[in-house]
């Protein structure tokens, strides 16, 4: 039996269940507003299902296996070994967790789920075509429409992630074999990531990329630190060379062809080859137009600083309203969103936006660069510090890596940090808030660190930023 065609109404409808979407629907709910969130795979979108959550499940538990095994110098001598299949149960158990708070809290804050395909028939509604044989469709009227489709990975010409050896970042996740071999297209922060993964897991991996270096984007310092860890488990590095194509070998696996510049060609056999490229935001499945909405030529949807797009009553967050697409910017333009709807006076500052990079050592950062602040006009004042210096690295064994901050030299006032060392995701937030709060050296410098701990680096860069450094020479 088809279930019959329905039609409904809500004040806030919301496309898209990830961590702008759902974070848009609860704070619309909190705020007294008849809200529906339509998804069509899991609640928590890619990042908690297949990117955010799961890679750093598998980032944390390698880590520990390559720690246990590579610590003779603290005088552990381990050979731990590695059952994929239950690394996978125990990762999957993660996310199912993680996805079922999500549907928790949306239920709880009352907010009604919808599951199925989202396709706008006009400005003011949307047709909801229902998964499975049978299930039907319908039609849900809105007053506001917040649109949170997020991204997909970009696919290479010749490298269709419907070929078994080919596989996207969401496939590399999910494997429950490690292959001995591994050709890893693009050295951005998915390719990074996953290459120590498997690099740790004693897979033979071989990073392909267009450009000169790893991580476009960030700093020579910082990346130079990364790629020398990275070479380090033994993964090797080949810039300037675009992947052509693959094809079968006779041992069984495939052979990887790439070309440079002037046309010469290089092949790298393996068993799997990883496309890690980037993303591109999904605003194609949405029949947009008919809402009277114009994606620009990379698909992303325009926003004000307040979540508008151009069309009233219609706003864009998370990745397909551009970069940065970072999970943390997803939720905040999802508040902001929720708020303007409600007449709330919100509205988005990127000033201190952190990023992270979860390779081995990990990347931090938060606003200016030293280049950046000249070109925006400030005579910048940059501190650094190494973590060989810093007693709760030393203890730990992980001393790769150093903290920069830059200010402004003629009044003190933090204008952004990099960071490139161990758990430099959870300290670039003290600079984050610095940043922020409109802090300056010396508000950050006074305030006493617990010692030992690696947030003492970051008072070290900033005294070294003011001339009066204890712990290291001043310059």
């Amino acid at each position: 039996m088809v279930v019959g065609d329905i039609s409904t109404g809500t004040d806030v409808l919301v496309i898209g269940g990830g961590p702008g979407g759902y974070v848009a629907a609860i704070r619309a709910a909190q705020l007294d507003l008849d809200t529906t969130l339509v998804d069509r795979d899991n609640w928590g979108g890619v990042c908690l299902n297949y990117g955010c959550i799961p890679s750093k499940a598998l980032i944390s538990a390698t880590d520990l296996a390559h720690r246990a095994g590579d610590a003779e110098e603290m005088g552990i001598f381990a050979d731990p070994a590695v059952d994929m299949s239950a690394m996978q149960e125990w990762k999957e158990g993660v996310v199912e967790k993680m996805t079922g708070s999500v549907e928790n809290l949306c239920e709880g804050n009352g907010v009604t789920l919808v599951e199925g395909t989202a396709r706008f028939e006009s400005d003011s509604s949307v047709r909801v075509a229902h998964g499975g044989e049978g299930q039907g469709s319908e039609s849900i009227e809105f007053e506001h429409a917040v649109v949170a489709t997020g991204s997909r990975p970009i696919e290479v010409p010749g490298f269709s992630f419907d070929d078994g050896p080919v596989l996207d970042s969401r496939q590399a996740l999910a494997l429950d074999s490690v292959p001995d071999r591994l050709v890893v297209v693009g050295a951005g922060y998915i390719g990074m990531e996953l290459s120590t993964v498997f690099a740790k897991l004693g897979t033979d991996v071989t990073v392909v990329e267009m450009l000169d270096d790893v991580l476009p984007g960030y700093e020579s310092d910082v990346t130079r630190t990364v790629r020398r860890q990275a070479e380090s488990l033994g993964i090797e590095f080949n810039f300037g060379e675009a992947a052509s194509g693959w094809e079968h070998s006779n041992d069984g696996g495939i052979v990887v062809e790439t070309e440079d510049d002037e046309g010469e060609s290089y092949t790298y056999p393996a068993d799997q080859v990883l496309v890690a490229v980037g993303r591109e935001p999904v605003t194609d499945t949405l029949d947009v137009e008919k809402a009277g909405l114009e994606p620009d030529e990379n698909g992303f949807l325009a926003t004000d600083d307040r979540a508008r797009t151009d069309v009233e009553g219609i706003y864009a967050v998370g990745d397909v309203a551009g970069e940065p697409m970072l999970a943390h910017k997803a939720s905040r333009e999802g508040v902001v969103a929720a708020e303007v709807v409600a007449g709330e006076p919100s509205a988005l500052d990127y000033q201190a936006i952190p990023a992270a990079v979860f390779t081995d050592p990990e990347i931090g950062t938060v606003g200016m660069t030293e280049d950046e602040a000249e070109e925006a006009g400030f005579e910048p004042v940059t501190g650094r510090y190494f973590f060989r210096g810093n007693g709760r690295a030393l203890t730990a064994g992980e001393t790769e890596g150093f903290v920069r901050v830059v200010a402004d030299e003629a009044t003190g006032f933090l204008l952004g940090g990099q960071i490139v060392g161990p758990e430099a995701s959870e300290l670039i937030q003290e600079l984050a808030l610095a940043v922020e709060m409109g802090a300056t050296l010396e508000d950050v410098g006074s305030t006493i660190h617990t010692h030992p701990t690696l947030s003492e680096a970051i008072v070290e860069a900033v005294e070294g930023a003011q001339g009066k450094a204890i712990h290291r020479m001043n310059r």
